[in-house]
């Protein structure tokens, strides 16, 4: 073995953390077989590295038997004890058996070995570096696609983004810089593979972590989220101090946090209630924009029935049913809705058992602001 490959070793131990003891082993699994491939030999054999004197020896491994049924393998105790008296049955007696010409099938051979140990090491150190990132934003930058995935370079790997995490409404171009989710990082044959998405939950969470300081600090905190990507999402949050406004926080002054979020998602409109841990207050809250009369829960079924103002009932249901469902999905409760006049004929309201007045009497629901329902 040269002694440049020795000062190569010594470099990528200090350079790529790859232990020299470990490229030592593997270079001489390597050449064992690289002897019994181009020598055409089946003996047990064994490949010595002298780092002192870089050199290279093989020796031959022949078990000492009573009874020799492979010459290549056994060796008689008789003809062992000519080379050693001190030999007994079971024990291996070795024999330097290198090839003349082997040095440049052994050189070819490590460099192989080292190449690929290097290669598995960067390996190594990227999937490490994106497995701790996981559940988390990076930028990247759109490289290609192809019928079922998008591929963003996230610089030292390429992220797969696949279509079912693409969003609707947006359409992507080569070198687009985006933000993605990193959703799941596998070790393959290939390298590690990343897994991104621009529809996950996670990607709303993060932006809002990222733009609202409150959050990031945890003086305000995202209870649960409900997501459909590219049209309308739902966030409730709660403050952990009583001077702070969760839901202000997060839209920022005059909108600008949660218009930057809104912006990232194209256009995606984004509800941000106050979550409570009193249903009644937390399902009233999440049919934002729409105003609640009443809201009856039945515990056992985890389920609610909420009355809402007769003009309010399209508003509270929404775009094929999306208001409510977002609603249910942020809460966990069943949402039955129900306009006044029907709930005053089923006998239903108002309700002599609530324990919460969502509407004070005499209150005009004129007076509150709630979005167009085809917003």
């Amino acid at each position: 073995m040269s002694s440049e490959l020795l000062d190569a070793l010594d470099a990528l131990e200090k350079q790529k953390g790859i232990s020299r003891d470990v490229l030592i082993e593997a270079i001489e699994a390597a050449l064992v077989t690289a002897y019994k491939r181009n020598f055409n030999q089946a003996q047990n054999v064994r490949v010595d590295l002298n780092l002192d004197t870089g050199t290279m020896l093989v020796y031959s491994r022949k078990d000492v038997v009573e009874e020799v049924e492979d010459e290549r393998l056994h060796i008689s105790l008789e003809d062992a004890r000519v080379i050693n008296p001190a030999y007994e049955l079971g024990d291996v007696v070795e024999e330097e058996v290198t090839p003349r010409n082997f040095g440049r099938i052994a050189a070819q051979t490590a460099k192989q070995v080292v190449t690929q140990r290097v290669r598995e090491a960067e390996r190594g150190l990227i999937f490490e570096e994106f497995v701790d990132r996981a559940d988390d934003i990076v930028n990247g930058i759109v490289e290609r696609m192809d019928a079922r995935n998008l591929y963003v370079g996230l610089g030292k790997v390429e992220a797969v983004l696949p279509q079912t995490e693409q969003m609707p409404n947006e359409s992507y171009q080569p070198h687009d810089r985006i933000k993605v989710y990193i959703t799941k990082v596998e070790r393959t044959t290939r390298g590690p593979q990343v897994f991104v998405s621009r529809t996950h939950p996670g990607l709303l969470r993060r932006l809002f972590e990222t733009e609202v300081p409150e959050i990031y600090d945890g003086i305000v905190e995202i209870k649960s989220i409900a997501r459909e990507a590219g049209d309308r999402s739902k966030i409730s949050v709660v403050a952990h101090r009583d001077d702070i406004d969760p839901v202000g926080s997060c839209v920022g002054a005059k909108g600008a946090r949660v218009q930057t979020i809104v912006n990232e998602l194209n256009g995606e409109k984004i509800d941000i209630v106050e979550w409570s841990e009193e249903p009644v207050v937390f399902v009233a809250n999440a049919l934002s924009p729409s105003k609640v009369l009443d809201v009856q829960v039945n515990e056992e079924e985890k389920s609610t029935t909420v009355v809402v103002p007769d003009y309010q009932l399209s508003l509270a249901i929404g775009k094929r049913g999306q208001n409510a469902r977002l609603a249910a999905k942020l809460t966990g409760w069943k949402i039955d809705i129900k306009s006044e006049t029907d709930a005053r004929e089923m006998g239903i309201y108002p309700n002599p058992n609530a324990t919460i007045e969502l509407v004070e009497s005499g209150e005009e629901l004129d007076d509150f602001d709630f979005y167009d329902e085809k917003e």
